[in-house]
């Protein structure tokens, strides 16, 4: 007989709303799509506990812009997090470091007065990528590249450049021509041109704020690697609890929303390269159709796709089946009689409800954890586009249809 007792029990309500006290200024340092709030990771290590998990160690699969990271360490618990995506292993890392203030203020000081002596006329933009050319004035492109220059030559390579770089990273759609908040890459033909140093200077100083009032504890460990959840090799066994967030079917495209900055920061010459492997994107080129890889649940939304677009139901069964995958390594991540925890949401295309959830449900079981709850969020402070037009794509207008007011946090008990 087990240890732990296989159940499925109700949803419950409420306990995923809201925390307990004020978010903290570090989750808002930089720009990221369909965060989920920093006190899930707290209530999910509250939970472990309360079911007797002895939790000293989080990790995060999909570790994003590092909201798991840094609140583990606020919670004095050691972390391993991995992310596809350079920029947010950037943001990440820099979330959850400790700083000294007087340093970061010192090379901030240093960085401002050898822009201010520079001269952004005499800098040649001939080599950047000609996206980034598409995406600037002229002159805004060349004050960047002096700015970026001196980071460099002004820090040393490691976390007191990736901080000054993470503010860089931030600045650079509000000084370029992107469409202010849009979540698709769009030009603002009427947005007017802000200062390239001031803007960044802004940048740092509510940066230095965040860091100031962080409070980590410096006595954890903390491990932030870029991989591909899917493929790459993960570390097995080391885990208490899993915190994570995973992207939906076919929403969020991370590659182009971040291309500025991949391109600025040198991660890759063409930003579409990171599109490969990235879980939900519309963009892989895979044409085989996964669907007998999947649980019923899996089949029957698959099936239903298909009579409302071939391509949508390819995607989704692929998406599907990494997310099968996931589970599993989820697993192997976790030590015995540890848990993991889901935050995921349901969609819809074209009318047929994409039940991403009870899929996921299905896996944990399937995958023999235990203990399994799926429990109903509503979604209070996430930036998702609320709206759906009658064609199924995202949408931020009012009058078309509302979907994502709520999510389900999914958890589940490695048997011991």
């Amino acid at each position: 007989m087990n240890s732990i007792q296989t159940q499925s029990r109700k949803i419950r309500h409420g306990y995923w709303d809201f925390g307990e006290s004020h978010e903290p200024l570090i989750h808002r340092i930089h720009a990221y799509p369909a965060k989920f709030p920093s006190f899930i990771t707290v209530k999910a290590v509250s939970r472990a506990r309360k079911e007797g998990v002895d939790v000293k160690t989080v990790a995060d699969i999909f570790c994003g812009c590092g909201t798991t990271a840094f609140e583990s360490r606020r919670l004095g618990l050691d972390f391993w997090g991995c992310d596809i995506n350079p920029v947010a292993v950037l943001i990440a890392k820099v979330k959850s470091n400790t700083y000294g203030i007087g340093e970061l203020k010192r090379l901030h000081s240093r960085i401002k007065r050898r822009f201010r002596k520079g001269d952004a006329s005499d800098v040649s933009i001939d080599d950047l990528p000609p996206r980034l050319h598409y995406w600037y004035h002229d002159d805004d492109a060349k004050e960047l590249k002096l700015l970026l220059r001196i980071i460099e030559s002004e820090t040393r390579k490691g976390k007191y450049r990736d901080f000054f770089l993470c503010a860089f990273s931030n600045i650079l759609k509000g000084v370029s021509r992107w469409l202010t908040k849009s979540i698709k890459p769009q030009i603002d033909p009427a947005k007017k041109r802000i200062p390239v140093l001031d803007t960044f200077n802004q940048q740092v100083a509510t940066m230095v704020k965040a860091v100031q009032e962080s409070a980590l504890d410096e006595g954890t460990n903390r491990s932030i690697e870029r991989l591909d959840a899917l493929t790459d090799a993960i570390p097995e066994a080391m885990a208490d609890v899993v915190v994570t967030s995973p992207p939906y079917v076919t929403s969020y495209e991370y590659a182009d929303l971040h291309q500025l900055s991949t391109l600025w920061l040198g991660y890759a010459k063409d930003y579409r390269d990171l599109r490969k492997g990235t879980i939900g994107s519309v963009h892989q080129t895979e044409t085989t159709n996964r669907k007998d890889e999947l649980n019923a649940v899996g089949q029957r939304i698959v099936t239903s796709l298909e009579k409302v677009g071939s391509s949508k139901a390819k995607a989704s069964a692929r998406y599907f089946s990494d997310m099968n995958r996931i589970v599993t390594r989820c697993g192997s991540l976790l030590r015995p009689g540890g848990m993991v925890f889901f935050v995921i949401g349901d969609t819809e295309y074209k009318g047929v409800k994409v039940s991403n959830s009870t899929y996921l449900r299905t896996c944990l079981r399937d995958a023999g954890f235990q203990s399994i709850r799926m429990e109903k969020r509503k979604i209070t402070g996430k930036n998702l586009s609320p709206y759906r037009t009658d064609k199924g794509k995202f949408s931020s207008n009012p009058d078309d249809r509302k979907v994502y007011a709520e999510e389900f946090v999914l958890s589940g008990r490695k048997e011991a």
